[in-house]
């Protein structure tokens, strides 16, 4: 019973995290997370890594990109 509840209990908090979380501008995250968690993935099961860490550079290119189009 403990292991249901502490599911019960994670799955409440996340979803009340994502309740309040407003919208965020995730340019470039989203095709950074899945082209990193491939990578990830093939090169040591690390997809996890390799999705944060390709989300983080994807949305800084994307910013990139769209500054130096405005100007």
């Amino acid at each position: 019973m403990k292991l249901n509840h502490r599911v019960s209990t994670f799955v409440a908090v996340a979803a009340l995290g994502l309740a309040v979380a407003g919208t965020a501008d995730a340019a470039g995250c989203l095709k950074g997370a899945v082209v990193g968690g491939v990578a990830g993935h093939y090169a040591g099961h690390h997809a996890v890594a390799g999705a944060v860490s390709d989300c983080i550079v994807g949305h800084h290119v994307a910013k990139k990109h769209t500054e130096e189009r405005a100007a």
